[in-house]
């Protein structure tokens, strides 16, 4: 099994909501619940905003996944698919973090089935990553887990690094655009390409529905 990574930037809707008036309580329904939860005026403006996100949703951030990058206020979806293009396991994170930060839990998150021994499989023979994973951590926990690493050097810019030089297999690395089809074929998807939703927690549930879509089509005769 071959696993390829990336990342994938969305940009968030342009409705926004309108601006509360100020009062001395403010209340945050739960749909589907009979509880609520009140949040004091007096308390300042980032930390309302924690307790009104975890109000909603304990796995909640309190950012809802929501920064600024170079291009743009939105977020980011960290994406892990197979050699063919079929979408694995995805991360969400603001728009300004770094891909790097969520690669061991993003390859840790998968595991598949065998139909022969019914065991399950949770490491790929190899990975292949653009130069944004290009780092000795990394390398290092591929080497640990008994997985190839396919991820080209950084250009370097001053001296050259003493020491062996980094290689990797060219045949190999032509596969990762498998990563690249599947994230053109997830920007197919209106809500995907444009984020509407402002909790993370739902964004994140209509990609998977997403996946969920990819594989049926794949199923269907």
């Amino acid at each position: 099994m071959t696993a390829t990574c990336s990342g994938v930037a969305t940009v968030p809707g342009s409705a926004s909501c309108a601006p509360c008036k100020s009062s001395s309580t403010r209340t945050a329904r739960l749909i589907g619940a009979s509880s609520t939860s009140t949040v004091p005026s007096f308390v300042g403006r980032a930390r309302r905003r924690v307790l009104v996100a975890t109000a909603f949703d304990p796995e909640e951030p309190a950012d809802h996944a929501l920064g600024r990058s170079r291009g743009g206020f939105g977020a980011k979806i960290h994406l892990l698919c197979d050699g063919n293009g079929v979408p694995l396991s995805a991360f969400l994170l603001p728009g300004q973090a770094h891909e790097s930060t969520q690669f061991e839990p993003l390859v840790d998150s998968v595991a598949i089935a065998r139909r022969a021994t019914g065991r399950t499989r949770t490491r790929p023979t190899r990975i292949a990553a653009d130069r944004a994973y290009h780092a000795q951590r990394i390398r290092q926990w591929l080497r640990q887990h008994g997985i190839q690493a396919v991820i080209p050097p950084r250009k370097s810019k001053g001296k050259v690094r003493r020491g062996r030089p980094i290689t990797y297999n060219a045949i190999h690395y032509r596969a990762r655009n498998a990563i690249e089809r599947c994230a053109g074929w997830l920007k197919e998807c209106r809500s995907l390409a444009t984020r509407f939703e402002k909790l993370a927690v739902n964004y994140l549930q209509i990609v998977k529905l997403a996946f969920i879509e990819r594989y049926l089509r794949l199923l269907a005769p």
